[in-house]
């Protein structure tokens, strides 16, 4: 996987006075997961919306599929647009309340004239089996649906464009734990299945380690670090990651302690 589907190349974004990426760059290979950690307000977010074009870059370049579009204003994006999709943390106000699942699945097919109406209807219930749902689930509304199974509807909408990229910000964050578990392993079972890759954005190390290839881990606008998953979430170099490993519970009382008393000791350095 030499190949770099995404390039992040030296980012800036400032809103006024508030430097909020500071000169980041990353890749992205075709197939790949990486994933993007740190604290609220480090600056995450806002390079998935910059990919998404939704966000602003006051300087530096985002290279999708050798084209910049970092630069390019969301209008002109329309070839990108399909190639590049998103799941976002809470499905319920992504997804249309009034329209049905099939209306929600079929809408950007018909949009972009990909497909004819009978063709969009066809593709739903391939959609809504990639994502283990029911085929009756096409006719429903999504207030009809738990948390993880709106979740599900949402990926089916991101996968309708057949996407070569989607940016996953925080998906599983207002899930129970066995849901987030399940709705992981889809996001890889997906992946294997269509070679899609994934920015997947998340605060959280355990489920970052537990679906990524690479992690990067961000920082006050900054990529403190950036390699391989197992160094990185089990051998970290930076001090701020490892105060986010060590921040993460663990069962065993006596392991945790220890663990608080590192955790303490790096609180000056990171």
């Amino acid at each position: 996987m030499s190949e770099k589907l995404v390039d992040v190349r030296n980012v800036n974004v400032k809103f006024g006075p508030f430097h909020v990426l500071k000169d980041v760059s990353f890749d992205i290979r075709p197939g790949e997961t990486v994933g993007l950690v740190g604290e609220s307000g480090s600056g995450k977010t806002t390079i998935g919306r910059s990919i998404l074009g939704i966000g602003p870059v006051t300087s530096g370049e985002i290279h999708f599929e050798g084209q910049e579009i970092g630069n390019v204003a969301p209008r002109n994006r329309t070839g990108d647009a399909a190639r590049i999709q998103a799941v976002f943390q809470d499905p319920y106000t992504s997804l249309n309340p009034s329209m049905t699942i099939e209306d929600i699945l079929t809408e950007p097919m018909i949009a972009r004239k990909i497909a004819t109406r009978e063709e969009a209807r066809a593709r739903v219930r391939e959609l809504l089996d990639q994502v283990n749902l029911p085929a009756d689930a096409a006719h429903r509304y999504p207030r009809e649906f738990s948390g993880g199974q709106r979740q599900r509807v949402a990926i089916a909408r991101a996968l309708a464009l057949s996407p070569r990229l989607i940016v996953c910000d925080e998906p599983v964050s207002a899930l129970d734990l066995s849901t987030q578990a399940k709705v992981l392993d889809l996001f890889i079972e997906i992946q294997e299945r269509t070679g899609v890759a994934y920015l997947f954005v998340s605060h959280d190390l355990a489920v970052v380690r537990h679906i990524s290839h690479r992690v990067a881990v961000m920082r006050s606008g900054e990529i403190v670090e950036f390699g391989d998953c197992d160094q990185v979430t089990a051998r970290p170099e930076h001090p701020y990651t490892k105060r986010l490993l060590l921040a993460a519970p663990v069962p065993d009382p006596v392991r945790q302690a220890k663990r608080r008393e590192e955790f303490l000791a790096l609180r000056d350095d990171a």
